[in-house]
Parts: structure tokens; sequence; C-alpha cells
């Protein structure tokens, strides 16, 4: 089993020296930046998932963009920070993200944004999943990356954290098909987690200053922890995200992929926690709890599957339309991999039959109408 040491600290507010304080603080248990040397070109993939204005609690907040950019040119490093966002991977997406999510300020600190929107294929044959995926180009420009994640509440994998970060490396447009050819969480899980064994960041970083509750990633209700947290793995670091906000490891799919290859503890107190961890745990936090943390797995014979089947389908998450909160506005059914969602009478319709429940139309709705509803047997499972 591989463990690294996981560093959280206090972080109050955004203000500009609070968090170059904290910045500096969460990193010196894990050696600071003494490993940035004059002349490099750092990476920083943040989570920039959509245009939201920073107080919204959708993206990397850009004062701790900008204050990670002070620290990396004061030791001579050039630093260009970037995403692909769920949408088309262009100037004209970026540049509306990058504005409406405060990112001038990380642009004062001396950040170059990315406008590099070129793609390249990978091929990774010891991957679990993902033996061949396209990913933005920019990356490769990168003599290190630093993951600045956010942490949120998530439809389909229960935490957003270090580990799904990195799915921003699949450029926009592309993020439905991977959902397509991994519907099922389990799997999808698997190929977060061979992105983040390709790319390998140097270091992975926590906004959890102020979290997202409830309808994450996007459409959830900000939710102040107060901290940040530190590590040179993302599954370490997710161990103790999730357990902050009242997550078992084991219901988190990225977190339970990482434990079967030996790349996570089992347990939270396996880990290696620098700071007081108990200060920000929070028992309040609105989850969604993974879809699958009680699903039938077994059943050999014909009854056993077909028992299997109906337990499955009675315990199973799906996205549910709010008819009132729902505009008719028609992204659900543009970014839905299965194309089972159509607007009728000005309202989204979707074909149960064919919806491989990957929860996209639920991270993309503008407007939050998309929601996850857990069947009454699965709420009562949980209690």
């Amino acid at each position: 089993m591989k463990t690294d040491p996981v560093s959280i600290v206090p972080c109050a507010d955004y203000a500009p020296e609070t968090c170059e304080r904290a910045l500096s603080e969460v990193l010196r248990p894990l050696g600071g930046l003494d490993w940035v040397k004059p002349g490099m070109r750092i990476a920083i993939k943040a989570n920039l998932v959509s245009a939201a204005k920073p107080e919204k609690a959708v993206t990397t907040h850009p004062a701790l963009l900008a204050a990670l950019t002070r620290l990396l040119i004061a030791r001579g490093a050039s630093v260009v920070i970037g995403d692909s966002p769920g949408n088309l991977f262009n100037a004209s997406v970026l540049n509306r993200v990058y504005s409406v999510s405060g990112l001038a300020e990380a642009e004062r600190a001396g950040a170059e944004l990315n406008h590099d929107f070129s793609e390249k294929e990978a091929f990774y044959p010891d991957a679990v999943q993902a033996k061949s995926f396209s990913y933005t180009a920019w990356l490769d420009h990168a003599d290190a990356i630093i993951n600045f994640c956010k942490l949120k509440s998530h439809g389909m994998m229960s935490l957003s954290a270090a580990a799904k970060n990195m799915f921003g490396t699949v450029p926009g447009t592309k993020k439905p098909e991977y959902h397509y050819r991994f519907p099922n969480p389990n799997d999808f899980a698997e190929m977060i987690v061979d992105l983040d064994e390709y790319f390998r960041p140097a270091l992975h970083i926590c906004d959890a200053v102020v979290a997202m509750e409830g309808n994450g990633p996007t459409q959830g209700k900000p939710k102040a922890l107060g901290c940040l947290l530190a590590s040179k793995d993302p599954h370490c670091l997710d161990v103790l995200a999730a357990t902050l906000i009242g997550l078992s490891p084991a219901e988190v799919p990225t977190i339970a992929a990482a434990q079967r290859r030996g790349l996570a503890p089992e347990r939270v107190e396996q880990l290696t926690v620098a700071g007081d961890a108990s200060a920000f745990m929070r028992g309040d936090f609105e989850l969604i709890r993974n879809r699958n943390s009680h699903l039938f797995v077994s059943g050999r014979t014909v009854f056993g599957r077909a028992l299997q089947a109906g337990m499955n389908a009675c315990l199973v998450s799906k996205p549910k339309v709010s008819r009132r909160a729902c505009v008719g506005c028609g992204r659900c059914r543009d970014v839905c991999p299965a194309h089972t969602i159509s607007i009728v009478n000005g309202k989204a319709v979707i074909d149960r039959k064919h919806c491989i429940k990957c929860f996209c139309c639920q991270e993309f709705c503008p407007v939050g109408a998309m929601r996850v509803h857990r069947a009454a047997v699965a709420r009562i499972l949980t209690r």
C-alpha cells in the first residue's frame, strides 16, 4: 500500500496575504517548493469547469492561483494556468471562462493563461481502462504539473477533488465520449486513475476554503470549510478530503479504484497527516453518495441475476428533471453522450430506457434543474 503525507492548514478567506501565507504553510511539511528550479515552466492545472464567478465555489479561486504564481515566480519559474472545461476547447470558450472566473488576478501576478488549444493522442499500455486517450497538448510544454483542485460534491463520483480534477486533461467536447465509453462508475473511476498515473503531477493542492456541497460540481451551494490541503499523491489527499465532508473512502469510486491498485490506504487512520484535520471535519455537509455503494454484484444463476437486476434497479441513482426549474435551453440534450434527452414543450425529457446515468446533464445544466435522484430504498440503506 502506497501512502504519502497529506498536509492541512487553516485558510480563513481569500485575502491575498492569507492565501500566500496558507500556501507556504501547507507546503512546508512536503518540502515546500524547493524542487522548483530557475527556468522551469510550471503548468497549474486548475479546476475551470465552467464560466462561474469565484463566489459560486465552482472553480479554483483566482486569489489562490495568484498566490501560488507569486511563490513560483519568486523561485525563477514561469507559470501557465489552464484547464479544458466541458465545452469547446477553443479561445472563445476559454477566454470567457478566464474572464468570469477572475483569472485576471493570476495574470497580474505574472501567470500566463493557456491559449494552446491543440490536442494529442496518448498510448498508455499499462492503463487499466484508458490505454489510449486524447489530451490537451499544452501540458507537454511544462517541466512539471501542479494539480490545483476544488473540493466539491459530484453527481457521478461523489467527490471532486485531486484525482477527478485530472479529467480536465481530456479536451472538452470529448468528455461526453469518455462517459459513453465508461458508463459504469467503477470503470470511469479506473480511467481517472489512469490519467493520474499517466500525468503524475508533482504536487496536488486542494482549495477547501469555500467548498461546494449539494448539487455539485457546478450547481451546488458554497460551503465554508476554511482550509487548504496538499500532498504529492492525489488519492491520499482525496482520502482526507472525503473524510472531512463525511464520506467514507469506499464511497468514492476513484479512491476505491486506487485502493484496488495499492495506491491509497483503506482508512484515513493510515494516513500521515500534518496538521489538525479534526478542526475542519463537517458533519453537516450535503453529500451526493455514490450510486453504486450498495449495488449487488453477484448472481450466478438465472434467478440470482434477475434478483440482482431488480435490486440494482431499486437502488441506482438517476438524473431527474425539476420541471419547475428547467428553462428548456437544451444544454443537457447537447452534452448527453447517449443522446437520450429531448426538449418537449419547453422542458427536458429523459429517455430512461437508454440513459447511461453518467450525470453529464446534471453537471452542465446551467440552472441546476437536473439533480441526482436516489431511490427511497437507497436512502434508507445509507441512513
